[in-house]
């Protein structure tokens, strides 16, 4: 099992409640795909964004460290890309 950090940007204006169980389905995302979860935390809260994101100026930043094969790599990458919450995301591999 590999090492990796996940970052994922929401909406800063969305309720709180929304953006913990877009976090929540993240974390459950790399479980089922057979992946442990190290930690999960808010990294950087109400960041402005340079440009526009989806009609969003501000988001929510998270990082989620977690430990998958990598062939899980690719069913957490289509999950993120069909959540329409989620802005942005990247995953990348820890050294």
């Amino acid at each position: 099992m590999e090492k990796y950090e996940l970052v994922v940007i929401v909406d800063a204006n969305a309720p709180q409640e929304k953006k913990e169980s877009i976090l929540k389905e993240t974390t459950d995302t790399i479980g089922k795909s057979e992946g442990k979860v190290i930690n999960s935390q808010v990294w950087l809260d109400k960041h402005r964004f340079t440009f526009r994101i989806s009609k969003c100026l501000e988001g929510t930043y998270y990082m989620v460290n977690f430990e998958a094969l990598p062939a899980a790599i690719l069913k957490i990458r289509q999950y993120l890309k069909l959540n329409e919450e989620i802005l942005r995301s990247l995953i990348v591999r820890a050294e």
